[in-house]
């Protein structure tokens, strides 16, 4: 069985890169550090998925 924590593993560094991608001014080289530091992470820590499962529990809105 998989392991869930209340914080799990990595997140902060995935949240970074997420949010990188998504800047207007996005920074390729900024973002290829905050990849590189996801990846040490899930290494360091021995992280084998991601989920984004509790995110919500109400439907996503659909766009038209």
């Amino acid at each position: 069985m998989e392991k869930v924590t209340a914080h799990p593993e990595c997140a902060q560094e995935a949240l970074d890169l997420l949010n990188c991608l998504t800047e207007s001014s996005y920074d390729r080289d900024k973002c290829v550090k905050l990849l590189d530091a996801v990846r040490s992470c899930v290494l360091q820590k021995k992280v084998k998925k991601f989920s984004l499962a509790e995110m919500s529990q109400t439907p996503p809105v659909q766009k038209n």
